[in-house]
């Protein structure tokens, strides 16, 4: 088993017997230390502060992160206090995927990625998204 101890409150952890999903973006268990604050962040679309969407689907990918670091960081967390993820997906393709993966690296950087579920989708809340991110996070102290 692969063990990533982010903090007193949250280990991510990848068991023996199974693959490695590392490469994917993606860690396979999160587990919560009991007594510990969490903090939802709803789904975070490519959406700037005015509202409007960029056009391209790397755009709204980079711009969902901001939006969702920015969340995090309104209640102390970031990262590495992420426990799961949640990604939607319009149209997805395997070239999205990449997208998506660079965009989670650059924001996590050396930290192990959380757990996750992509969920491929038709469509979104407001026409122009094309992709949306949601978390749960444990907070620290």
């Amino acid at each position: 088993m692969t063990t990533f101890q982010h903090s007193d409150q949250l280990t991510i952890s990848n068991p023996a017997g199974m693959y490695d999903p590392s490469g994917f973006g993606y860690s396979h268990v999160a587990e919560v230390a009991a007594g510990a604050r969490l903090a939802f962040i709803a789904g975070q679309g490519g959406e700037r502060e005015d509202g409007t969407f960029p056009e391209s689907f790397e755009e709204q990918v980079d711009q969902a992160f901001h939006n969702l670091l920015t969340a995090l960081a309104s209640v102390g967390a970031g990262p590495k206090d992420v426990a799961k993820l949640t990604v939607y997906i319009v149209d997805h393709a395997e070239e999205k995927l990449g997208v998506y993966g660079a965009a989670l690296m650059a924001a996590w950087g050396d930290v192990a990625t959380p757990t996750a579920t992509l969920v491929p989708v038709p469509r979104l809340a407001l026409d122009a998204m094309l992709f949306e991110i949601e978390a749960v996070a444990v907070i620290p102290g």
